[in-house]
């Protein structure tokens, strides 16, 4: 338990005031604390608005992490990049990002749990250690982890912010006409099955540009770069659907049509770039397309 009493800067919003004495904490986090009451002023509750007065006692209750239960096993995974702050991983298809119902190893999570050793940051909890963003199972590509606690504030600043910019790589079924495009449209979980996502008014924003990189007229498929600003589940999937050109493979949005015999959605996140945690220094890393994907492009598409 930690205590502050307020003595300077009266009038400042409370999570603004604490994230200045607490920079290991980011407003996000405070204000999250706030609504779980683990921040109490003169032991009342409060909100993220308030505006602290002079002689304010303020708490701050945060809960020591969970010791990881989680096993480490030994699961092969490209490393791209690697130091004391982040790791950065090129996911392969199929592997989930974290344990889930259904899925209680076999995990990135559990990979990485041998390969960092304590090495994560703890703010994901005991399920999600050092996962600052994810990717579907059936997505391969680049993936961020955290190795510490400021490292992993910094990166969810990062995102929060459109800071961190996210490049993937899709086949879709359909020509598309146009060479490039922006879809803006709102997307929400599905009210007729919960496993899935739509485009809903109700829903969160969710933004996606993209551009065409080929045309497989023979094959009927197009060849597209995506990048989005929003990170909302199935987001790319669910847009690229929504307007007609589903990815091929993805059993989900796809109708059920399977081109080639491909399991799960023919979607890669390509790279990304952002700033490094603790040096600010701009970075640029890449995952190579996995062999499926580059066997189709250049043996079975015409």
């Amino acid at each position: 338990m930690k205590k502050y009493t307020v003595e300077d800067q009266i009038n400042k919003r409370i999570d603004v005031y604490l994230s200045e004495k607490e920079p290991d904490l980011s407003r996000s986090m405070i204000q999250k604390l706030i609504e779980q009451e683990n921040i109490l002023v003169n032991d009342k509750k409060t909100k993220a608005s308030y505006k602290v007065q002079l002689g304010d006692e303020i708490s701050i209750k945060i809960e020591a992490p969970k010791e990881l239960t989680i096993k480490a096993q030994d699961i092969p995974i490209e490393i791209i990049y690697e130091d004391n702050d982040i790791i950065v991983v090129n996911k392969p298809k199929g592997l989930v990002v974290h344990p889930a119902n259904g899925n209680p190893d076999g995990t990135l999570v559990n990979a990485l749990m041998s390969i960092c050793k304590d090495s994560l940051s703890g703010i994901g909890g005991e399920i999600r250690p050092g996962i600052v963003h994810r990717i579907d199972k059936d997505t391969s590509g680049i993936l961020i982890v955290a190795k510490n606690d400021k490292a992993h504030i910094n990166l969810s600043e990062q995102i929060k912010n459109h800071e961190i910019e996210k490049t993937y790589i899709a086949l879709v079924r359909g020509i598309v006409k146009e060479n490039e495009a922006t879809i803006n449209m709102p997307i929400a979980r599905s009210t007729k099955d919960r496993k899935k996502m739509s485009v809903s008014q109700d829903g969160k924003n969710a933004i996606t540009h993209f551009k065409v990189l080929n045309r497989y007229f023979n094959s009927n498929c197009t060849l597209l770069e995506v990048k989005i600003e929003t990170g909302r589940t199935h987001q790319i999937r669910v847009h690229l659907s929504q307007i007609k050109y589903p990815i091929i493979g993805d059993e989900v949005y796809s109708n059920g049509k399977n081109e080639w015999g491909i399991k799960g959605q023919c979607l890669h996140a390509k790279s990304l770039c952002f700033k490094h945690p603790s040096t600010g220094k701009k970075m640029f890393l890449e995952a190579p397309l996995p062999q499926y994907f580059n066997d189709l492009i250049n043996n079975v598409l015409k």
